[in-house]
């Protein structure tokens, strides 16, 4: 992917050419690889230069920071590596967040001028956060969440269903509500109507093309599609989608064991009206040999008397 290109002086502008001599004085690189210009610091996790004051080359998949998750448990505490393209989601629309906001969910310690040291260094990497802006989007729980451990959220959420939901119970349940012999022809069409409508759901959210994490993928969708989705991804950090995939799995397995339900006790159901019909003639046929045996007796009486 091509690195994007900002300047804190002109609006975010194209840089088309870069001098090749560089600057290296005030340039470090942290350990962990992050993009680190806190407090006047010059660096870039890519080989992209950030000057004092002056324009900058910024690779948006660069690592930002690295926070600590917040729904872990302390036995086993996850890092979650935050990259520029996300920081610059969470200050752009729809959430439009400010200094302290963002402040805590990189879980930066707060001090005397903590907000102003973050703001210099989005300004450093071409991000604008100026000071006593206010945020757009209402507070969530999901707020907190940077985008690697909502995902993570999300996975969890989704083996949780796929495993421990108990679909056959459910099936079974309700499509025994309604076992009436004149019903289960409807019944079954319902279900089979839902489960179409519910793959077309499914098929269009495996589609989507969110930006998120390192990742922006070519868009699929029409654009006036695609830009809804995208919202919606940008409002929970990535968790919303494979969530309602998860759900929506978790609803077609519910619909499939309602069908088998049905399929099985209407079988069931027409086998035993065959099998009682059957032996409904037999019993009127054994009268009627009886009859006529009798009959042929009463025959032989008559002639030998």
């Amino acid at each position: 992917m091509s690195p994007y290109f900002f300047s804190p002086h002109k609006g975010g502008q194209l840089l088309h050419s870069l001098h090749n001599e560089r600057e290296d004085t005030g340039r470090a690189q942290v350990g962990d690889g992050s993009v680190e210009a806190q407090c006047g610091l010059v660096l870039n996790g890519q080989g992209g230069v950030i000057r004092r004051g002056g324009t900058c080359v910024v690779n948006p998949t660069d690592l930002f920071c690295s926070v600590p998750g917040r729904l872990s448990l302390l036995s086993s505490t996850s890092k979650y590596k935050v990259t520029i393209a996300e920081v610059k989601r969470r200050l752009s629309p729809p959430e439009c967040l400010n200094a302290s906001l963002l402040g805590g969910i990189l879980r930066r310690a707060k001090s005397k001028n903590g907000g102003r040291c973050l703001r210099e260094k989005l300004d450093r990497l071409g991000l604008n956060l100026p000071a006593g802006r206010r945020k757009a989007a209402n507070v969530t729980l999901l707020t907190s969440l940077v985008e690697g451990e909502a995902l993570h959220l999300a996975r969890d959420f989704g083996y949780t269903c796929e495993t421990e939901f108990p679909a056959k119970a459910v099936g079974e349940h309700l499509a025994r509500q309604h076992m009436e012999q004149k019903e289960q022809t409807a019944r079954k069409k319902m279900i089979l109507a839902t489960k179409q409508i519910c793959k077309e759901f499914q098929d269009l959210l495996s589609q989507d093309r969110s930006p998120l994490g390192s990742s922006r993928p070519t868009p699929i969708l029409d654009l006036d599609i695609q830009r809804h989705l995208t919202h919606f991804s940008l409002i929970t950090h990535g968790f919303g989608t494979p969530a309602i995939c998860a759900a929506l799995s978790t609803f077609q397995t519910v619909l499939s064991e309602m069908l088998n339900y049905l399929e099985k006790h209407t079988t069931h159901k027409n086998g035993g009206a065959a099998d009682s019909g059957q032996g409904h003639a037999n019993s009127e046929k054994a009268p009627l040999r009886k009859t006529s045996e009798a009959a042929v007796k009463e025959g032989k009486t008559e002639k030998t008397d």
